[in-house]
């Protein structure tokens, strides 16, 4: 009889669990998608919000001034049971027999991400880490697991992100229009698929803070009456201010070429509270402040297009909490001039759900034996397949 993970490699039919937190820190994104042949279906997805006190906590590990090592521990375990959980309960919620998925693929929660690297001995070491511990999550489910996807990229020479580019080429690619998808999540990033591009031809690269900023900013002038900018109706009640914005522009992750991620290192706490500072220096009010933030986003998404990809594309999807930012989209629109802004619910996944779809898909591949990682993305030497598999027994 062949081995169980050899069963699930060869089944034509495969039922999957994306389980996905971003830099936001916010909770768990759950999906289930059921993938036979190319198609992929979404078959229920929603978001689990970490307990405040749990969301406090992932922040403070964060930041090198905070982060304890007992702590790191403990809550890798801790998280491993919230993204059980979840699971967990999407299933019993959407109807879902729990023994129906047939492999889980979890992100984790990033607390660490040096993708320049740190030199050691004669050598430049990049490095990552992501907690939620996938061999409970393998336990708590009774479901084989994937999970730790980014450090074999890393070893392979690349970034170890973005690694949603092989979802987006999979799903996306379009043999008449050039299309972007372009995800804002607390940071934005971004995956151009030329028209009849093959993956070589992919482009992807974080073009900067996405919501980070923007909802650092408006929990600081709320006092943690608010975590983000609803439907960005704070920011369309202020101006954003031309010279702040010029000074902003000038940060030196902008200019840098891809391949190239960004996280909370360069748009963090430390880089919000820089940003109050200069705001308050000037007189500006909070909507102002928010409203210029959110200008920020929009033309570092904007100004990525015109300076690193070949040329514009027909199409954008977009994706990611951003997305239902109202006044940052029209922001994006107006420097994307004659550019088809679409949203990816109208290719039948929810903006929110995309992140956690690609990496149930990212999973599968794993589990398959196909390279998974995007080199013309990440920046490494060949293609790698990426993940650490738990076995469910």
């Amino acid at each position: 009889m062949s081995h169980p993970l050899a069963q699930l490699a060869a089944k034509r039919r495969v039922r999957v669990a994306g389980l996905m937190s971003g830099t936001s820190a916010d909770g768990v994104d759950a999906a289930v998608v059921d993938v036979h042949g190319r198609a992929v279906d979404l078959v229920a997805f929603h978001v689990y919000p970490y307990p405040p006190a749990v969301r406090k906590a992932v922040l403070d590990l964060c930041r090198p001034e905070s982060a304890r090592l007992d702590d790191i521990c403990h809550y890798n375990h801790v998280l491993g049971e919230l993204f059980a959980d979840a699971v967990v309960a999407l299933c019993r919620e959407a109807g879902i027999p729990l023994r129906s998925i047939d492999l889980i693929g979890s992100h984790g929660q990033t607390i660490c991400h040096l993708a320049q690297g740190r030199r050691y001995g004669r050598r430049i070491i990049r490095s990552t880490l992501q907690i939620g511990e996938p061999a409970v999550i393998a336990h708590r489910t009774g479901i084989t697991t994937v999970a730790d996807f980014r450090p074999r990229d890393m070893a392979a020479g690349g970034q170890g992100a973005p690694l949603v580019p092989y979802a987006d080429y999979r799903l996306f690619r379009h043999h008449r229009l050039s299309r972007v998808v372009q995800n804002i999540g607390g940071i934005a990033n971004l995956t151009f698929l030329p028209a009849r591009c093959g993956a070589d031809d992919v482009m992807a690269f974080d073009t900067g803070p996405g919501n980070m900023v923007i909802d650092g900013l408006v929990r600081i002038v709320t006092r943690g009456r608010r975590q983000y900018d609803g439907d960005g109706a704070m920011a369309a009640g202020g101006t954003p201010d031309p010279r702040l914005l010029k000074e902003m522009l000038r940060h030196p992750f902008l200019r840098r070429r891809p391949p190239k991620s960004a996280g909370r290192e360069q748009f963090g706490q430390e880089y919000c509270q820089w940003l109050l500072d200069q705001a308050r220096q000037r007189g500006l009010s909070p909507e102002d402040t928010v409203a210029t933030a959110t200008a920020f986003t929009a033309i570092t998404i904007g100004q990525a297009y015109r300076r690193f990809l070949p040329h514009l594309p027909e199409e954008v999807i977009l994706c990611g909490g951003g997305a239902h930012n109202a006044t940052l989209v029209r922001m994006l629109q107006e420097r994307l001039i004659g550019v088809t802004i679409r949203s990816m619910d109208e290719f039948g996944i929810s903006v929110d759900a995309k992140e956690a779809v690609s990496f149930a898909l990212l999973a599968l591949a794993t589990i398959q034996g196909r390279p998974n990682n995007m080199p013309t993305a990440t920046g490494a030497a060949e293609p790698v397949i990426l993940g650490k598999i738990v076995p469910a027994r």
